[in-house]
């Protein structure tokens, strides 16, 4: 089965952070890589964010 990619704008509203803040936090290594797709061109791996989403799930439960 193949991965499902998420471009940024979706990334952003799943997860409800800026652009900026998601390239802070994977500065910071808290936040998942994106897959380069092409010299300009990035999508996040929706495993990725779903899990990195169940794991902030966790730490405010």
């Amino acid at each position: 089965m193949a991965e499902t990619l998420l471009r940024r704008p979706c990334v952003e509203t799943r997860t409800g952070l800026s652009r900026s803040t998601i390239y802070e936090w994977m500065k910071r290594g808290e936040f998942p890589h994106p897959v380069k797709l092409g010299t300009r061109l990035v999508a996040w791996k929706e495993s990725d964010i779903t899990a990195w989403l169940d794991a902030r799930e966790t730490k405010v439960a």
